[in-house]
């Protein structure tokens, strides 16, 4: 298994793997809401290569991808030394390593271009991630109550961060 960054090749794949991590119930999209493309990947791509504090990771082995990690960094001076992140590993994968190599890898990126402060957002109810980022050192910060309704109910996410 290799950690590597994301090509345009990958396009076909990524988009079958954002669209099944989606399904899991645990991220933004309620499964089947986004539908990710070859299209909206390219382009998602290309924005990451051109944002010099932003990097697309991916878990392959061969032409299959079990896992990706975005991170996303800003552009304005005040908060460029800060980047959001967001990961995501094929189901039948997780549990296995490959969170912790993207993370060993992005945060390796992080500190070689001026990255301080990585952060993101988890459902309160998703113990399996929230356990992978404790484990990174991540830190929560705080809580959105009540952001999110789904399965018939609201749920809370926490902020996590961590500091480089």
């Amino acid at each position: 298994m290799e950690i590597r960054s994301a090509s345009r090749q990958d396009c076909d794949k990524l988009a079958a793997l954002f669209n099944h991590v989606e399904d899991s119930g645990y991220m933004l999209f309620n499964p089947g809401e986004r539908n990710a493309t070859n299209i909206q990947m390219e382009k998602q791509i290309e924005q990451i290569e051109k944002n010099p504090h932003s990097a697309f990771l991916v878990a392959a082995s061969g032409h299959e991808l079990h896992g990706y990690l975005l991170l996303v960094g800003s552009r304005l001076e005040r908060t460029r030394h800060s980047a959001k992140i967001v990961i995501g590993i094929k189901e039948s994968d997780r549990g296995k390593g490959i969170g912790t190599r993207l993370f060993e890898d992005m945060e390796k990126f992080a500190r070689q271009n001026g990255i301080r402060r990585l952060e993101l957002t988890v459902i309160a109810s998703n113990v399996r991630a929230l356990s992978l980022y404790e484990k990174m050192g991540f830190q929560q910060e705080g809580v959105k109550r009540e952001s999110l309704f789904f399965a018939g109910k609201y749920h809370d996410e926490y902020f996590l961060s961590k500091l480089l």
